[in-house]
């Protein structure tokens, strides 16, 4: 009977160890998370230069949106690198990912090698890299003169329409943390499909396109939505290639570094900078909406 008397014990003991162990993360959510949300909600509603008071306008930041051509011109500028940069990078992420899954020697060298692009994609010294890179005097322009192309003294980066492609090349090469997704998907791939396949005359484009495909459709998934996400939250990037101003004449200005413009700017208009950064939770939101609802026609589940 004593055992029966003490569980009960035992199991409240438990739970508070575990309520113990969650409250560091509830505690992160609450005043890290929900905290800045909502204050981010009501600051949206005001017109609020960080010097002070809020002062409370209602919607008109919101109604603001439609008249701010600098807006338009970051939303383009992002869905450009969107559009162009993720589909690149899961190519070329799925490509590699198909090549070194062959039992290539030293995979765990090479594996390192294409993954430490990620690693420090966001930091500064890679962007200063890629203004030298795409510099005036760069390398890449070097490199063209021994193909007998003349391009010394053109700025990739200064001149407005090559900046954002230096960006988009900039995101596609930081391909490294999507290819090791793949890879690992690469190895769930069941061989029994492989060699029905080939029993059947298939070749390896045919296996690739109709085997290794639609079984890695789950992980393209994933791999699209996250990317989708992190492209419109890119900042450091343009932020260090235009030198924060998002020139040449707007040609980099995506949408994070106008956010940042007009909170930490000249003008530190906060209210209208939370206002925009709701509208980011909301492009965001619907398109990845949209990718769930256009997944059931392509993305393909064991079951």
């Amino acid at each position: 009977m004593s055992v029966f008397k003490r569980a009960p014990i035992a199991v409240r003991r438990e739970e508070r160890a575990a309520h113990i162990f969650m409250l560091p993360w509830f505690l992160g959510v609450i005043f890290i998370t929900l905290g800045p949300m909502i204050v981010s909600i009501g600051l949206s509603m005001t017109k609020y230069r960080l010097i002070g008071k809020p002062r409370f306008i209602g919607l008109d930041n919101y109604v603001k949106m439609f008249s701010d051509a600098r807006l338009m011109q970051s939303l383009k500028v992002t869905f450009l690198y969107v559009i162009v940069g993720v589909p690149l990078a899961l190519a070329l992420a799925l490509l590699l990912a198909v090549v070194l899954n062959k039992g290539v020697r030293g995979l765990s060298f090479y594996r390192s090698v294409y993954y430490l692009p990620s690693l420090f994609a966001g930091s500064v010294a890679i962007g200063v890299l890629w203004r030298q890179v795409f510099g005036a005097e760069g390398i890449v322009n070097t490199i063209a003169g021994w193909f007998g192309i003349d391009s010394m003294g053109h700025s990739w980066v200064g001149d407005p329409k090559t900046a954002i492609w230096t960006l988009i090349l900039l995101h596609v090469w930081t391909f490294g943390s999507s290819m090791i997704i793949f890879l690992a998907g690469l190895r769930q791939v069941p061989q029994e499909l492989y060699e029905a396949s080939a029993l059947d005359g298939a070749n390896k484009w045919q296996q690739f396109c109709h085997v290794t495909v639609p079984v890695l459709t789950p992980i393209i998934f994933f791999n699209l939505v996250m990317g989708i996400i992190n492209s419109f939250q890119n900042f450091a990037q343009a932020f260090v290639v235009s030198g924060g101003t998002g020139g040449p004449t707007d040609s980099t200005l995506v949408y994070a570094l106008y956010v940042y413009q007009q909170a930490f700017g000249s003008t530190r208009n906060m209210g209208y900078a939370a206002a925009l950064g709701w509208l980011l939770v909301l492009i965001v939101g619907v398109l990845t909406g949209l990718n769930f609802l256009f997944s059931k026609k392509w993305v393909h589940y064991a079951d």
